[in-house]
């Protein structure tokens, strides 16, 4: 189970460096192991995820610590990830840092929230009706993790959503490793039609001035 937990998680890592989510040895990536003892794999802290090593993840428990002695030291954020498997079914959680969403972090912070009406994407997160309302929620980026993560786990109601902290990143979740990502990839998208979007209504705006 391990092993094919950590080339489950090893694979997801490969296809979001290709797409330049990392930058800079930002982001990290989890996965459940096994629920009684709660033990999940998280990326270690400091490395560059566009490669792939025997030393890319690390098995901790539900405090985020370690299971076994190790040099390796846990992604600095593994406390958000530790209340996401503490209070849902979630399998994977994710966390990336692109321009775009820290973009939309900013522009809609003082809210509080972002949301999205009318976009077919928002079914990636299992909402079919017509009508359907998105909201994702932003949040402080506080620097302290330990209050961080208490504001985070306000937000964690069901067993996959997402949440943006303010000039930071997107953490989602999953049931599974296919719909943490699957909820990552609509967000994205999400982010940046909305971005564009507004340019175009400045840009229309500009041309009636």
């Amino acid at each position: 189970m391990l092993k094919e937990k950590w080339l489950e998680l090893a694979d997801i890592k490969d296809e979001l460096a290709e797409r330049d989510w990392f930058m800079g040895t930002s982001g990290n990536l989890a996965i459940k192991v096994s629920d009684d003892p709660l033990q999940f794999l998280v990326t270690a802290s400091g490395k560059d995820k566009r490669k792939r090593t025997d030393e890319d993840f690390l098995l901790v428990n539900e405090f985020g610590h370690a299971v076994e002695e190790t040099h390796l030291r846990p992604s600095a954020e593994t406390l958000l990830h530790v209340e996401i498997y503490r209070k849902t079914n979630a399998g994977c959680s994710l966390h990336v840092h692109t321009i775009d969403n820290n973009v939309i972090s900013e522009l809609y912070g003082n809210q509080g929230v972002v949301t999205f009406k009318g976009q077919e994407l928002i079914k990636a997160f299992n909402m079919w009706e017509e009508d359907a309302v998105l909201s994702i929620p932003i949040i402080k980026n506080y620097a302290h993790i330990p209050t961080l993560a208490d504001s985070f786990s306000e937000h964690i109601k069901e067993d996959s959503g997402a949440v943006l902290i303010r000039n930071h990143g997107i953490t989602v979740w999953g049931r599974d490793a296919f719909e943490a990502k699957k909820i990552l990839e609509a967000s994205e998208f999400l982010f940046k039609y909305q971005l564009r979007l507004l340019e175009q209504k400045q840009f229309q705006f500009n041309k009636v001035v």
